[in-house]
């Protein structure tokens, strides 16, 4: 379809605001981004609309117009929802870039556009997928007359021939076709989700091809229109994956277009699904603000009865509750890791058996700049019970899903996650964040990129400190510090200070060197003189924790 279409669709609420020369443009796809450079993704011919998230100055319009132009992308649609009027830079970028440029009603929304385009296109392009288009919005509908994504797989199964599945970026199976023989088993799905993962960091653009045994999948990237990651990183992390059975290689360009179609029919249910967290986050951030600034029990058991209905409906008794902590930490230092540990973590506290949207409901996830917090409600079995046979483990949480996420943060970072102990009330929650933040911290001192502890784990030291003899702590407490803190009064060296930023920072050199303004040359040799005067190793997870607790308890 051309652009001169999209104009005179009046539903679409496009306005012109420079490009009249170039309306006969061709449209081949359609995608939404707010990334700063989103290269990786267009492959020519899209019509590219953006909230303009990317832009913090004037400056930045040029080289975002540049990079659309390079890729030769068709046409700019810029929303008016968040950031207000389009400006003037942007403007005036597009003109000297000869590239069109239009304003989206603030009314209109993207997944609008995106569904018009994408019937429009898929109908020009082949008939073999119209049945997919027509019958496109039972996607988008749960209920007995929809079915969402599985109904789309089922088209491609009996109109394509073609075997595809829904994965989450964990390799948890979300749909499936329900008439395509067996499903593929949860390790198979891990693998594919680790291969798609480990393609996505090198920038390369999907469709993603891999061989597993003496069968071949191509493995295509769903993005949510509603998702505008800062850091190309965060994307890869959070993306859907349709994984079907075949070879794309071997696909005439046609048929790929129609499968990059299909993958943004999907992108809109994602939206609509993701859209549905947006209470169970409001509820999350509203307890954790009431706990973390001291409320009164009585107002945080408040929103907690708010909370049960909708986390857990139809419950009779009040359930009990757990924290769970997340935090993803960049090897270069950049970036704030909050948002995309919110995502992670609502994915990882589901039933990875499970499949379709309904075990997400009972989840809700707040974060920070740079944590994620899970309020997990768990119903008690019986008055007489404590409920703790329902408990979340740490070691459950990743078993499943360790594979796939450690692929995906192979060479860029790390992910750490700490549980604590069910409460039954709010006077319990702060306690219950505090211990799950401890056994946050004691899974980022172990090695790996994907760790997790419980508050099992910090009964023999954490918790138990007050019981040690204060002639035992003194001793334990002088023989680690006493050497550092005669260094510092003797050479102003601050070796003290430097030890509690490097464990408070999990022993990342480029975090905690920008923490103290220091070089990291310059860190490096405190820890160093640290370890000289000490005779500790702190590369060792076991004196790192000897340091934690020294420090803990002097």
């Amino acid at each position: 379809m051309r652009l001169r279409a999209l104009l005179d669709t009046d539903a679409l609420g496009l306005k012109l605001l420079g490009g009249e020369d170039e309306l006969d443009r061709t449209v081949r796809g359609v995608m939404t981004t707010d990334l700063r450079d989103p290269s990786r993704y267009l492959s020519g011919g899209e019509l590219v609309l953006s909230g303009l998230a990317w832009r913090r100055d004037p400056a930045d319009s040029e080289p975002f117009v540049r990079i659309l132009v390079q890729a030769g992308v068709a046409a700019l649609a810029a929303g008016t929802a968040e950031l207000g009027p389009v400006p003037d830079d942007l403007v005036a970028a597009c003109a000297r870039q000869r590239l069109p440029l239009f304003t989206v009603e603030e009314s209109v929304a993207f997944a609008t556009i995106t569904e018009h385009v994408v019937r429009q296109v898929s109908g020009e392009r082949a008939g073999d997928l119209a049945a997919v288009v027509e019958r496109h919005r039972r996607m988008m509908t749960a209920g007995p007359a929809g079915g969402g994504p599985d109904v789309v797989l089922d088209l491609l199964g009996s109109d394509l021939d073609l075997r595809a599945w829904l994965l989450s970026p964990t390799g948890r199976l979300i749909a499936g076709p329900k008439a395509a023989g067996p499903t593929p088993a949860a390790d198979m799905c891990s693998r594919l989700a680790a291969e798609h993962l480990a393609s996505a960091r090198t920038g390369r653009h999907g469709p993603h091809r891999v061989a597993l045994g003496s069968t071949t999948y191509s493995l295509f990237p769903i993005r949510g229109g509603g998702r505008s990651a800062r850091d190309a990183r965060e994307t890869a992390l959070s993306d859907w994956l349709l994984a079907v059975e075949a070879d794309a290689g071997e696909w005439p360009e046609e048929r790929l277009d129609l499968l990059q179609g299909v993958t943004q029919l999907i992108a809109v249910e994602r939206d609509r699904r993701d859209a549905a967290r947006t209470v169970r986050r409001r509820l999350a951030q509203e307890v954790l603000e009431l706990v973390q600034t001291g409320a009164p029990p009585a107002e945080i058991a408040a929103r907690l009865r708010v909370a049960a209905p909708v986390l857990l409906p139809g419950l009779g008794a009040a359930p009990h509750w757990q924290v769970v902590v997340a935090r993803v930490e960049w090897d270069d230092g950049r970036g704030e890791g909050g948002r995309i540990a919110q995502s992670l973590l609502e994915e990882i506290l589901v039933d990875p058996r499970s499949t379709g949207p309904e075990p997400s409901d009972r989840i809700a996830v707040a974060h920070t700049d740079d944590e994620a917090v899970a309020l997990v409600p768990l119903p008690a079995v019986s008055a007489e019970h404590d409920g703790s046979e329902t408990e979340t483990l740490a070691d459950a949480l990743l078993e499943a899903v360790r594979e796939p996420l450690s692929a995906g943060l192979d060479g860029d970072g790390r992910l750490t996650l700490g549980v604590s102990a069910a409460v039954h009330s709010a006077e319990g929650l702060h306690g219950a964040l505090e211990e799950a933040r401890h056994a946050r911290r004691v899974a980022a001192a172990r090695p790996g990129r994907v760790c997790a502890a419980g508050h099992q784990e910090l009964a023999s030291h954490v918790l138990l400190l007050p019981f040690v003899p204060d002639d035992v702590r003194r001793a334990f407490t002088a023989r680690l510090l006493d050497p550092l803190r005669e260094y510092d009064r003797r050479h102003r060296a601050e070796l003290i200070p430097t030890l509690e930023a490097f464990l408070d920072c999990d022993g990342s050199w480029t975090r905690c060197a920008t923490r103290l303004h220091l070089h990291v040359n310059t860190l490096r040799y405190r820890v160093g003189r640290i370890e000289q005067l000490t005779g500790r190793d702190l590369s060792r997870l076991e004196d790192k924790l000897d340091f934690f607790l020294a420090l803990r308890m002097s």
